[in-house]
């Protein structure tokens, strides 16, 4: 393999930029994507470092690989693509295929390595055979892809262009085709309505009775796939699967991904098939969790999310009796930890935590101690945390001795903080119940970490809750005499001191010790002045105090609050306090009286959008126009538009000038033949017999009443003649001439 350290002339600014930008950050997907462009159009062999160092970055991005083994394959390097064979021995380096395709999911880079397949194999004798073998391999792989059509179909058309000699070739060649329709045609995925077709068709050419048996027997399951298909589109839709896996950050579009994955897995989850199959649906599960991990495999939550699904499988099928496929299912929960650990996330301190509960959870504990000597031996983490897990994972499994040991090693550990101290000396109180022992961890820790005031103020709680009055004051007189804490590391610790003697002490040795505290603090500048405000200590309790908070404001007790560095629990100056009152103490809220002053929302407001040309309708005005009301926008979106309608115009304005000089009389006229109203008309409204029928009110005249009465009778009998502007006849005759 070429060195990975050779130095690639790009010749160009821009893409000079680029590199120095990958080195610093190698999780730059722009600057890469400006090499990548470049490297397409050179020789393999001068960019080849460069495709090392991108999938190195990115060991799980497909489409990078697949760029990378494009070029790889035009300049005809087909042993660095050479394809993987059925029997998966342990991978070579410079086979690309055999370093990739086991682990990545991608649909577009599987049919490049068939189409590798079928273009390097085609003259070997037993080519037939090497290209179902490859296709039956990547129908197990891939075949639940929604977008794996082209290779159900290619299979298909495959088997059907085989030669078969003889009625048993035939026959199995018949089998083999019958086979991969009836997988195709209950696999949810696009273009499973053709699949059923050409299957139906497949099955008629054959023989019709037994096509519609087929039929019959396949159509309940085929409907249920083809719903789920739909369904699956649904929710798929949007994925960027091409997605390179970086580090989480808050991009908008990278948080709007990860929404979609988990809605994805969550969907597969629910078991849409409504299978029985604890195998099937785990499977579809995996699936999707695995085409996930190649966009996030920085998220170790999806990591966390497989192995939890799979250890939940475990469990069901142990409840159902399977014993052997439960194994499987636990086996494979554990890969996952062990590829999450040792992948792209190998320095997360949370999964392999995981990773070792979930072992021991198996009583597999020579299991965790590998698991957390390996974290242990990694020199660029902090193991702290881990050395205290260790301890209490010791504790549980193997006892307090074994516990002892794991504190050995910590102690002898240089990047050993305080709280392994902490944590060994209340197990060895609270488990083997031996506050000696207890008592001698924690100043054994005091040699060591005097000068860090929160492990002071841990050894403190830790009398206070024995109750040892003269030990806890002797703690208190040699920290706070020996001069290794600075004055401003030890403000917690006074204010400590102060409490403990106003609990348990009398008023001269408050006083006493209160005096002591201002002369030290009267060396930092913020508790200058401040004696008022010191005295707020001597008399609050858990939340009450002795002013209001207008007035601890104004004393300055704000200022003096705020240099407790240490947390509630640990019995800080705040300690006990809401967290609402403790952001006003400590300057975090402002308590301004006007803070209740309402505002309008400016939600329910319109927007101001000014227009040179209003459109008709809408309200004009210097400098612009307001846009219509919510409801009267949604109407105007339904109608047609304004160009539509040419006229005639309405002038509003003039027309309700004309409504206004309408003068209406106070009682009606008389009726008149000028009016409208000629008293002739109603006497022939009372000759009409009027007749109620199911067709509604009809008016007929005697004729017409024997004819509606079943009387039979010519159109011409019908009544009087046509009026004289009948419109109707009037077209007609038009249209004759």
């Amino acid at each position: 393999m070429t060195d990975d350290n050779v130095e690639i002339d790009w010749g160009n600014e821009r893409l000079i930029r680029a590199q120095r930008a990958v080195e610093a950050n190698v999780y730059d997907v722009d600057s890469w994507s400006l090499l990548i462009r470049e490297a397409q159009t050179r020789p393999i062999n001068e960019v080849r470092p460069m495709y090392e160092k991108l999938i190195e970055a990115f060991p799980l991005t497909g489409r990078y690989w697949k760029i990378y083994i494009e070029q790889e394959m035009k300049a005809r390097n087909f042993e660095k693509v050479e394809k993987i064979y059925i029997s998966y021995n342990s991978p070579v380096p410079d086979q690309l295929f055999q370093r990739c395709l086991m682990r990545i999911m991608h649909i577009e880079l599987w049919r490049l390595y068939l189409n590798y397949v079928k273009e390097t194999k085609c003259m070997l004798p037993s080519f037939k055979e090497k290209m179902a073998q490859a296709y039956d391999f990547a129908l197990d792989k891939m075949g639940l892809d929604i977008h794996s059509y082209p290779i159900w179909n290619d299979y298909v058309t495959f088997l059907k262009a085989v030669d078969a000699v003889g009625s048993y070739a035939e026959n199995q060649k018949i089998s083999a085709v019958r086979k991969i329709y009836q997988r195709a045609v209950i696999t949810p995925i696009v273009g499973i309505e053709t699949l059923w077709k050409d299957y139906i068709a497949f099955e008629q050419g054959i023989n019709p009775i037994i096509a519609e048996r087929m039929a019959m027997e396949r159509s309940r399951e085929y409907m249920n796939a083809r719903r789920v298909a739909k369904e699956l589109e649904t929710v798929t839709r949007g994925l960027n699967r091409n997605m390179p896996a970086t580090p989480p950050t808050v991009d908008r579009e990278e948080i709007k991904q990860v929404e979609l994955w988990k809605k994805y897995i969550a969907w597969e989850r629910s078991n849409p098939l409504r299978s029985e199959d604890t195998a099937l649906v785990a499977r579809r599960v995996m699936f999707a969790i695995e085409q996930c991990l190649l966009c996030l495999s920085h998220h170790p939550d999806v990591w966390h999310q497989a192995a939890q699904f799979l250890d939940h499988s475990a469990k069901l099928l142990q409840e159902k009796g399977d014993s052997n496929a439960a194994r499987l299912f636990a086996d494979e929960a554990a890969a996952v930890y062990e590829r999450a650990t040792s992948g792209a996330l190998k320095h997360s301190t949370l999964l392999h935590f995981a990773h070792a509960d979930y072992e021991e959870s198996r009583l597999h504990y020579n299991k965790v101690h590998q698991v957390y000597t390996r974290y242990l031996d990694m020199e660029d983490t902090e193991p702290t945390l881990a050395y205290v897990q260790y301890m209490k994972f010791a504790r549980r499994a193997e006892g307090i001795k074994s516990a002892r040991t794991v504190f050995k090693r910590a102690r002898e550990d240089p990047r050993s903080r305080y709280h392994v101290f902490v944590a060994a000396a209340l197990m060895e109180y609270y488990c083997s119940k031996d506050k000696n022992i207890a008592f001698r961890i924690f100043e054994l820790g005091l040699k060591k970490f005097s000068h860090i005031p929160e492990y002071v103020l841990c050894y403190i709680d830790y009398l206070s809750h024995l109750n040892e009055d003269n030990n806890t004051r002797v703690l208190f007189e040699r920290v706070l005499s020996s001069g290794s804490l600075k004055p401003e590391s030890s403000v917690d610790i006074w204010n400590r001191f102060l409490e403990f003697e106003s609990n348990i002490g009398d008023l001269v040795s408050i006083v006493k010790v209160e005096k002591r505290r201002q002369a030290v603090l009267e060396k930092i500048k913020e508790f200058e002045g401040k004696e008022t405000a010191q005295l707020v200590d001597r008399y609050k309790f858990l939340d009450l105090y002795p002013c209001s908070i207008a007035e601890l404001k104004s004393i300055g007790y704000t200022e003096v609050a705020s240099m407790s560095n240490k947390s509630w629990a640990l019995g800080g100056p705040l300690a006990g306090v809401s967290p609402e009152l403790a952001a006003v103490i400590l300057g975090h809220k402002d308590n301004d009286p006007n803070k209740d002053i309402a505002k309008p929302d400016t939600s329910q407001m319109i927007p101001y959008k000014p227009k040179s040309n209003p459109l008709p309708g809408e309200h004009p005005i210097p400098g612009g126009s307001f846009p219509l009301p919510p409801s009267a926008a949604l109407l105007c979106t339904l109608m047609p538009p304004p160009s539509s309608f040419r006229g005639p115009f309405v002038a509003v304005d003039r027309l309700m000038q004309l409504f206004n000089r309408i003068s209406l009389p106070d009682k009606p006229p008389a009726p008149s033949p000028e009016n409208g109203c000629d008293t002739k008309l109603f006497d022939l409204a009372r000759s009409v017999h009027w007749i109620v029928d199911d067709d509604g009110l009809a008016a007929v005249s005697g004729k017409g009443r024997r004819r509606k009465l079943g009387e039979d009778s010519d159109d011409d009998e019908l009544g009087a003649a046509p009026p004289l502007n009948d419109i109707y006849r009037a077209r007609q005759q038009k249209r004759v001439k």
